[in-house]
C-alpha cells in the first residue's frame, strides 16, 4: 500500500506559534479525521508484519493496559461511525477488530488513529518510565531504544531535552489529574511522508527546513488513568505537503 498519506490541512493554527500545553477541552482526546481509514490500514498492515519493532508491553504494564483499553471503548461508543460490542468493534472503514484483554495495546493501535504510550513511575523512582507502547508512527526515534526507559534517557539524543526541560516534563506527568487531559503539538519537516520513520539514537535524524517537501505535526496527549494511576500519552500524526517546499 501507499505510504503516503497526506492530510488537507493541520486541525489546529500554528501559524501564530506552536499550541502550549493547555486543557484539552470537553475532554475531547480522541479524535477520528479524514484520514482515519488510510492510517488504519496502514497500522494494521505494520501490526501483522512487524509487531515486535511497534509493539511492547511490560507484564507490570497489564493491568494498566488494559483500563486504558476500556477507556477508549468506552469513549469510542460515543462515536455514532463506530459499533462497539462485547468481542469486538467495527470500525467506520468496516473492518471488525476482535477486543484481546491480553493484548490491550494491540487491541487499541488497531482502533484509535495516535498511538499510545504507558508511562508509570515505580515506587521511589523520580521519573516516569516507558513500561508500554502501541507505535506505528515513529519520527526518527525507534520503541525498542525507549523501552522500559525513563523520561530524561527517552529523549536523547534531542539537544534541546536538557534538566531543566526534563524537570518541567516530569512535573507535567505528576500533576496530571483523570479527567482532565492536556496537551500540546509539535513541528517536524520531513523529506518524506512515510508516517513510520524510525531511527536509531545513534544515527541522528537529517535535520529539514521550512523548504521540505513535507509537513508533519503531532496532537500530544496526556492522560492519568483514574485506576492504575498510569499515564498515557498518545500521539495523533497529521502530514501534510508543503506548498513552500524547494522543488514547488
Amino acid at each position: 500500500m501507499s505510504t503516503e498519506i497526506l492530510h488537507s490541512a493541520i486541525p489546529y493554527d500554528i501559524r501564530k506559534g506552536l499550541p502550549g500545553i493547555q486543557p484539552v477541552p470537553e475532554n475531547d482526546w480522541l479524535w477520528v479525521d479524514e484520514c482515519y481509514g488510510a492510517q488504519m490500514a496502514y497500522r494494521d498492515q505494520l501490526i501483522a508484519e512487524r509487531l515486535g519493532d511497534v509493539h511492547y508491553l511490560e507484564d507490570g504494564a497489564l493491568e494498566a493496559g488494559r483500563e486504558f483499553l476500556l477507556t477508549l471503548l468506552s469513549k469510542l461508543s460515543s462515536f455514532r461511525d463506530f459499533v462497539v460490542l462485547d468481542t469486538h468493534v467495527i470500525r467506520p472503514d468496516g473492518v471488525q477488530i476482535p477486543i484481546d484483554w491480553d493484548q490491550p495495546l494491540v487491541t487499541a493501535g488497531r482502533l484509535g488513529q495516535a498511538d499510545y504510550c504507558i508511562l508509570q513511575k515505580p515506587e521511589g523512582a523520580s521519573e516516569h518510565c516507558l513500561t508500554g507502547a502501541i507505535l506505528c508512527f515513529p519520527s526518527s526515534w525507534t520503541l525498542s531504544e525507549k523501552a522500559g526507559r525513563p523520561l530524561m534517557a527517552i529523549h536523547v539524543p534531542i539537544p534541546e531535552y536538557d534538566e531543566n526541560i526534563g524537570k518541567r516534563v516530569q512535573r507535567l506527568f505528576d500533576g496530571v489529574q483523570p479527567g482532565r487531559p492536556i496537551w500540546r503539538a509539535n513541528e517536524l519537516w520531513h523529506g518524506y511522508a512515510n508516517l513510520h520513520q524510525p531511527k536509531s539514537e545513534k544515527d541522528p535524524r537529517r535535520s529539514y527546513g521550512p523548504d521540505a517537501p513535507f509537513f508533519r505535526s503531532e496532537r500530544q496527549v496526556i492522560m492519568r488513568l483514574p485506576e492504575t494511576r498510569a499515564v498515557v500519552f498518545s500521539i495523533h500524526t497529521f502530514v501534510t505537503r508543503n506548498p513552500n517546499a524547494a522543488s514547488a
